[in-house]
């Protein structure tokens, strides 16, 4: 009996050298699965944002376009391509014609050539209508620190109903 007695206390220290193993390692565990689960919620936020700025940003170029069209014979899609760079200063990147809640637009006359383009066909051929060709991007910054970009680039076609100049 005297035996035992001995034996079991030297197993003490081993049970608990094997608890703080097992303590060590479930801790592990927890900690790698806390850190991917950040990272997950990290990109289902940046997803989010994305997904907000392009909705804000398809708004604003339909809102440009109708305001423009609106316009009537005013609207800037009737610009010939000199009045378009006349009025951009030489800028490349084209002329501001919109800058509203943060979303900056700016148009490219894309009629580079002596001749006016044909207009693209929707149904028929309309021959004698040409067409001003213009490019629209818009940009918005979105993000933490506004240090991300998205851009929409619309191509517009205006008829023209005389030469190199709209209606």
């Amino acid at each position: 009996m005297a035996n035992l007695i001995k034996s079991s206390n030297k197993e003490d220290g081993v049970v608990l050298i094997t608890a703080l193993i097992m303590v060590i390692a479930v801790t592990g565990i927890a900690v790698t699965l806390m850190s991917s689960s950040s990272i997950d919620i990290k990109i289902t936020n940046a997803a989010q944002e994305r997904e907000v700025a392009e909705n804000e940003l398809i708004g604003e170029v339909q809102r440009l376009i109708a305001t423009e069209a609106n316009k009537g014979a005013e609207n800037h899609f009737f610009l010939t391509p000199e009045e378009v760079n006349k009025m951009a200063e030489g800028d490349d990147s084209g002329m501001m014609i919109s800058d509203h809640n943060n979303m900056r637009s700016t148009m490219t006359n894309l009629n580079k050539g002596a001749i006016d383009l044909e207009c693209p066909r929707r149904f028929s051929f309309t021959a004698g209508i040409s067409c001003n060709m213009v490019q629209v991007s818009t940009t918005i910054k979105y993000g933490s620190k506004s240090k991300h970009e998205l851009t929409i680039v619309s191509g517009i076609a205006q008829e023209m109903a005389s030469v190199s100049k709209g209606i």
